[in-house]
């Protein structure tokens, strides 16, 4: 089944009482036995919904797993996967990671012995070198969350075999359609479902996707136990918004790459990063393990902090808002919106600046988000 038929029908079936096409939205707290430990396979919705068994058949399904496990947050699924973890173990993490992952490892499960060590995973061999005895897991963002660094999952695949390390990689600004990690013998999948996989900013959402039945079992004891769970109608206008993803991760794309061009050549404009232009230190990766280059761009202007800040409070159509991967494009300031919690020292050394720009771009018309962009950028 290709990609296009999975995204409308992958664990979809009609419903049995009534044949509805869609799902029907599961909206229960709990379920009637017929007997004493007896009943239809379901118990408490904590536990299971048949809402989300659909969407996590369907994202497993998407991402050529297995098993996929549904989290009321991006950030829940997150913090579900370091509980497979225990005091003492140590996890190398990419160094440009979302702000609300810096600050889960290095403000919380710092409290209880989780000890992280942040490299440059864009370089292999930065991995490699941090590890230690008590390693047991590499985080990985590809394209990392701003500054869009992009990581050869084939390498870190072989890396956690050789050491037995469990490999885990945030594949949310490329989504399934784009990059699908299992396929290079990596361990776990993490989305923020909230973002290109829902796609319409109406839900919060999260999952976990794999291929081993030992890490499903324990994240489904953990969803169970800690009751993050997605709720029905949240799963269910998951689910509408994944039927579109192919055609709407296409635009995406498309619309991405002729913005990052246009910001490219702006005499106004100090840098661009985009997997999709030739410029990026990661480029020849990004063609070889990704189908298209998303629609998450990042950029610097010529002069001070506040030609950004003058640049995005400028836009007319972009929405200067704190998400991305939705049809609107979006556009955001990582050191005082989703980064603010990342030390300012931290932040710079990674090179995460004050004036660093992060653009989502959206599934508008190209020519009206350049417009758009263009008039701001007259203003600065």
């Amino acid at each position: 089944m290709k990609f296009a038929t999975k995204a409308v029908r992958a664990g979809i079936e009609p419903d049995p009482s009534t044949g509805a096409i869609v799902p029907p939205i599961f909206q229960t707290a709990t379920y009637v036995l017929d007997e004493i430990g007896k009943g239809k396979g379901y118990d408490y919705t904590r536990s299971s919904n048949p809402t989300r068994a659909v969407l996590e058949a369907n994202l497993a399904a998407l991402e050529g797993g297995k098993y996929g496990v549904s989290y009321a947050s991006g950030m829940s699924a997150v913090d579900a996967v370091a509980r497979l973890l225990a005091a003492g173990d140590h996890v190398i993490s990419s160094d440009d990671v979302y702000g609300g992952v810096s600050r889960l490892y290095n403000q919380i499960l710092n409290r209880f012995g989780l000890q992280i060590t942040y490299v440059d995973t864009s370089n292999p061999e930065n991995i490699v070198e941090a590890i230690r005895p008590e390693t047991k897991m590499v985080w990985i963002e590809t394209p990392t969350n701003p500054l869009l660094k992009v990581t050869d999952l084939e390498i870190v695949g072989q890396i956690g075999r050789e050491h037995n390390l469990l490999t885990a990689v945030d594949s949310t600004f490329a989504t399934p359609y784009l990059l699908r990690p299992l396929e290079y013998g990596i361990d776990l999948v993490v989305h923020s479902t909230t973002k290109y996989l829902s796609g319409h900013n109406q839900i919060i959402g999260g999952a976990v996707i794999t291929n081993r039945e030992d890490l499903y079992e324990e994240l489904k004891f953990v969803q169970k136990s800690v009751g993050a769970v997605s709720s029905p109608f949240d799963c269910w206008l998951t689910l509408l918004g994944l039927k579109t993803l192919p055609l709407r991760m296409q635009k995406h794309s498309e619309n991405g790459m002729a913005v990052a061009r246009f910001l490219e050549s702006h005499p106004k404009v100090a840098r661009v990063s985009y997997p999709g232009l030739p410029s990026h230190p990661q480029h020849a990766i990004a063609r070889r393990q990704m189908k298209a280059f998303s629609g998450m761009i990042s950029f610097e202007l010529k002069g001070d902090v506040q030609s950004g800040i003058t640049l995005m409070n400028s836009v007319r159509l972009c929405s200067l808002a704190e998400s991305l991967g939705a049809v609107e494009t979006m556009i955001t300031h990582p050191a005082s919106m989703t980064h603010a919690s990342v030390p300012k020292e931290v932040r710079e050394a990674r090179g995460l600046t004050d004036s660093l720009v992060r653009l989502s771009v959206g599934i508008e018309h190209v020519d009206d988000i350049i417009a758009d962009l263009e008039q701001a950028l007259a203003r600065v």
